[in-house]
């Protein structure tokens, strides 16, 4: 019996990430792309299934030292799994922009934004941290920590600044409209959730990551 062909194509790394109903729609956006990532799926449940998680996840060849980590190691490892992980994908720079905060230990999302034109990765992962901060505190979870491995975003939520050099554009304008919202929240607002450094020599791809590098 031969084996039923993908119906369903997931462009993590291309011109245009996403899910395909063709092969010829998903060659277009990994033909000559250098560090293409890419796969087939037989169902769009599958498909899109894969495409909120990991590449190296789904197509088990990443065994370097920032392979994904299990939950038993991560907590072996002094990772609170009861935390959220925040991270940023950003294709060029500026480029498409998006955003996400997972729960450590069920692995769902708490939130995605994106993509959106002309962004930074610096300034997705600022506004990622400040979205979870945010949603946290709607929750009235005011000790849950938080994991993010950019340093940069770090530094610009406690000094309550967006520190980017990004350009306003004519296509980035509702960047811009998160960013002003952002820093008006870290204004009116006490952080109380710990925010710490995700180690990812240590603990392998944050579990936000967006599995596109």
């Amino acid at each position: 019996m031969s084996k039923a062909k993908p119906k369903f194509y997931v462009v993590w790394d291309g011109r245009r990430p996403g899910i395909y109903t063709s092969w010829p729609e998903a060659s277009e956006q990994v033909s000559g792309y250098a560090g293409a990532k890419y796969k087939g799926f037989p169902s769009r449940d599958e498909a899109e299934a894969a495409y909120r998680g990991n590449y190296w996840a789904v197509v088990g060849k990443n065994t370097s030292s920032t392979a994904p980590k299990t939950l038993v190691q991560l907590e072996a490892l002094g990772v609170d799994l009861d935390g959220v992980a925040v991270d940023a994908a950003c294709a060029g720079v500026p480029g498409p922009m998006e955003y996400q905060g997972v729960e450590i230990r069920s692995g769902e999302h708490l939130f995605h934004e994106g993509p959106m034109p002309d962004g930074t990765n610096n300034v997705g992962e600022f506004l990622a941290l400040v979205d979870a901060l945010a949603i946290l505190k709607d929750q009235k979870r005011p000790n849950v920590t938080i994991y993010s491995d950019s340093v940069n975003a770090q530094l610009w939520v406690r000094a309550k600044q967006c520190r980017t050099k990004l350009e306003p554009t004519n296509q980035n304008g509702p960047i811009f409209v998160y960013i002003d919202r952002a820093v008006s929240w870290l204004r009116e607002n006490r952080i109380t959730n710990p925010i710490v450094k995700w180690e990812t020599d240590k603990w392998g791809e944050i579990p936000a990551d967006f599995g596109r590098k």
